[in-house]
């Protein structure tokens, strides 16, 4: 490992001139995924500037029914409260899904969003990666590649996004809130992951030295009505092989509005809108459901071990579908 600096940071505007000082410093917040990087060398920084002391821990219900998580609140925090658990179960369920207690309690909103793929290529800095070597090629394509993207994926990357929140949070039209040295910013979390295309060394569209400040959840009655569920090669805490966020509001047998986004089949939390289109207006039954999938699951580009990622997201798209139709028929 490389031998770096450290600093704590009070303030947000003392994080950002730190950061700014030294193109090798790094922000670091729980450092579940940070640290684990740096001692297997992909990441190099020189300068940690610790964030976990701002005053970014606070989640906060709009009075118009929307959510406002900071960026430094702990996983955990973020799964038990009451507000995100009564108005986005989805929410709630992808943060436990997704890491054991003792992680919880270290990882931070903003890390969880910054969180690097966990392809074996990328963390292997013996063998080439696009994402850590710009040009080096992509190992995975022709290797293993049993839990790679058979979505929105190039020749020059397939790994996927390991994150289960933000799954659920691209379900919910998430806004991403950042400080840079000119002043604060926001991205849309459909914009906040770039295409892969041949650039898989931009993991997101934040500005150089910007510092995640918080979430923010626009109101969606809907995702009271919601679920994630995580399909793992074992019961244990594991990564998905697939996964999904899913909302629905039913009246008289009729699609009125829908949430879908699918992890683990893409670089980036997978928005399902071609899924979605067909079927607003629609019946809300197991046929419909099978079409939607097949409409969203056209696009895959499977390799010949990960080819099963389209039948499981077929099956759990109608699963979670038909679990929330029945739900809201009680």
């Amino acid at each position: 490992m490389r031998e770096f600096g450290y600093e704590r940071a009070f303030d947000v505007s003392g994080a950002v001139a730190l950061i700014g000082s030294d193109p090798d410093a790094r922000f670091l917040g729980g450092g579940t995924n940070l640290v684990d990087l740096m001692k297997t060398g992909v990441e190099r920084p020189a300068l940690l500037v610790d964030v976990r002391e701002l005053p970014l821990d606070r989640i906060e219900l709009d009075r118009d029914g929307g959510l406002r998580i900071g960026a430094t609140v702990t996983n955990s925090d973020l799964a038990a409260h009451p507000d995100v658990r009564r108005h986005y179960p989805a929410l709630a369920q992808a943060v436990l899904a997704g890491a054991s207690g003792q992680l919880r309690n270290m990882a931070t909103v903003g890390g969880n969003l910054l969180q690097r793929t966990r392809c074996g290529y990328f963390t292997e800095i013996s063998r080439p990666c696009n994402r850590r070597s710009p040009g080096s090629g992509c190992p995975a394509v022709g290797g293993k590649h049993r839990n790679h993207a058979i979505l929105g994926a190039s020749e020059h990357c397939i790994a996927t996004h390991p994150s289960d929140m933000a799954v659920a949070l691209a379900a919910f039209d998430a806004v991403i809130s950042y400080e840079t040295a000119d002043g604060p910013g926001e991205l849309p979390i459909d914009g906040f992951y770039p295409p892969v295309g041949d650039t898989p060394h931009i993991e997101t569209a934040l500005p150089p030295g910007a510092l995640i400040t918080g979430v923010t959840l626009p109101p969606a009655p809907v995702a009271a009505r919601s679920r994630y569920r995580k399909v793992r090669e074992r019961a244990s805490f594991a990564f998905a092989i697939g996964s999904i966020a899913g909302a629905l509001d039913v009246e008289d047998g009729v699609v009125r509005e829908v949430r879908l986004a699918l992890g683990a089949v893409a670089s980036m939390p997978w928005r399902a809108r071609a899924a979605e289109r067909v079927l607003v207006g629609g019946p809300a039954s197991a046929e419909a459901f099978a079409a939607a999938a097949d409409a969203e699951l056209a696009a895959a580009e499977a390799l010949p071990d990960n080819a099963y990622k389209v039948t499981l997201m077929r099956n759990l798209i109608v699963a979670v579908l038909t679990e929330l139709t029945e739900e809201v028929s009680r």
